[in-house]
């Protein structure tokens, strides 16, 4: 007779959205977080019952006041480590006035080099992905550091 199989539980995954707002002169919007002080992208995670694009319009304008129109996907990220997907839209503000949120203690307009500065890799390549046109990219990380390019 054969040995019963054991199951293999079903993988648990969070979907995260969000947004690279560009701005007409180049600048990108990005926040510090209230709760680890990195500066990333405005965004958070996906509810059951919304579109990613509805996801990361709220997301966006929960932490930042800024309301967005969503372009296009430039690229999915997975946090290997924390077993997050990440889906990452360029888009474009369409009103509203920057704020902090209880999410963001800073919210500020950088340039593509202060991205770059501020963020770090795993973070910043989701901005500058979205800016090379050539999306949608898909990478993965460990928390730190990029794993593999796609």
């Amino acid at each position: 007779m054969s040995q019963p199989q054991e199951a293999t539980p079903p993988p648990l995954h969070s979907v995260s959205v969000a947004g690279v707002v560009v701005r007409e002169d180049g600048r990108l919007l990005a926040i510090r977080r209230a709760d680890n002080g990195t500066w990333e992208l405005p965004g958070g995670i996906l509810e059951l019952d919304e579109t990613p694009e509805a996801g990361v319009t709220r997301e966006v304008l929960e932490e930042t006041g800024i309301h967005i129109e969503v372009d296009e996907l430039t690229g999915v990220y997975k946090n290997m480590t924390r077993g997050v997907v990440a889906l990452v839209f360029r888009c474009k503000p369409s009103g509203g006035t920057e704020r902090t949120s209880s999410e963001s203690t800073a919210v500020s307009w950088l340039t593509p080099d202060e991205v770059s500065e501020r963020m770090t890799e795993v973070y910043a390549v989701r901005l500058l992905d979205a800016l090379d046109g050539d999306g949608p990219h898909v990478r993965s990380h460990d928390g730190k550091h990029l794993i593999s390019a796609g």
